[in-house]
């Protein structure tokens, strides 16, 4: 158990490094448009899924998900409203940073776990250890403190703390919270992405013959699915409400991306990080512990 609770802690955490280096990794894609930028990042990550899935013996998912949609067509309606609130978030993770969203962005992010937490303590009937509860405490004062110092929500926050809580429930209720199911979720992207990739002006700039774009364009596929599949794969092993507390790490490190783009953070606003940071801190303790335990019990 612990071992499946570590593995998971260390998804969890992968991912949200490599969600932070797409945050910046957008800027590195101009002439491109936040639009083509997640029409493109669609094309590519639904093949790098696919060769992973095949490459890890688990394209039977898909294959199971076939099936099912064969004996109930009516679950093609859930995996379109999967998809779109998945595409959604893709698109605005793209397009935030491009347009001074960054730090509204981040602050939706900082505000998502406490939503996920709620949602597994009454929801799903998860207990808290005494440590989680302390890590819940101070990051709600966080995220409290966050919404007072911004006067209030932006509607790229709100969009990201009440999107992605339900686009996991939703897919819990479908029983298709796997790989196989995130494959569908990225086909079902691919008619819009195609769209915006191949119909924007930057299509000009990645058929130079001297530009790099369409090898960064690869590359921003291949980080994408990546981070997908990390998140994804942790989500399975976690409890809801851990999961949800463990996406603290991600919006510390998009504050740092922000900074990095010239957004800037007032002195008014440190208390909030300090929350975030002690919350995160007592996380990595309880896993720590959690590997003592497992040891001990060998």
């Amino acid at each position: 158990m612990y071992s499946t609770l570590l593995k998971g802690v260390a998804l969890s955490v992968l991912a949200s490094v490599l969600f932070g280096t797409l945050y910046y990794y957008t800027t590195l894609l101009q002439p491109l448009s936040g639009q083509e930028i997640f029409g493109w990042r669609m094309l590519f990550t639904l093949p790098a899924i696919t060769l992973f899935l095949l490459a890890s013996g688990e394209w039977h998912l898909v294959k199971n998900l076939f099936q099912r949609l064969r004996e109930q067509p009516v679950l093609w309606l859930g995996l379109v409203l999967s998809s779109f609130l998945v595409g959604i978030q893709l698109w605005l993770f793209l397009w935030a940073p491009l347009h001074g969203h960054a730090l509204n962005v981040s602050l939706g992010y900082f505000l998502m776990p406490l939503v996920m937490v709620l949602i597994g303590r009454f929801y799903y009937r998860e207990r808290l250890s005494r440590l989680q509860v302390m890590a819940v405490l101070l990051a709600a004062a966080g995220a409290a403190h966050a919404v007072f110092q911004a006067g209030g929500l932006a509607w790229t926050s709100l969009l990201v703390c009440l999107g992605y809580p339900y686009y996991f429930v939703l897919r819990s209720q479908m029983k298709t919270d796997h790989l196989g199911g995130l494959w569908f979720d990225m086909l079902l992207t691919l008619p819009l992405a195609g769209y915006l990739a191949l119909t924007g002006s930057g299509l000009s700039a990645m058929g130079s013959a001297f530009s790099a774009l369409p090898w960064l364009v690869l590359l921003l596929g291949l980080l994408s699915a990546a981070a997908m599949v990390a998140y994804i794969l942790s989500s399975r092993m976690l409890p809801f409400s851990l999961f949800g507390l463990l996406g603290y790490v991600e919006p510390v490190l998009l504050v740092g991306v922000a900074l990095i783009l010239g957004e800037t953070i007032t002195p008014e606003a440190l208390p909030t990080y300090l929350a975030i940071w002690l919350a995160l801190g007592l996380l990595g303790v309880e896993s720590w512990l959690a590997y003592r335990r497992q040891k001990a019990g060998k």
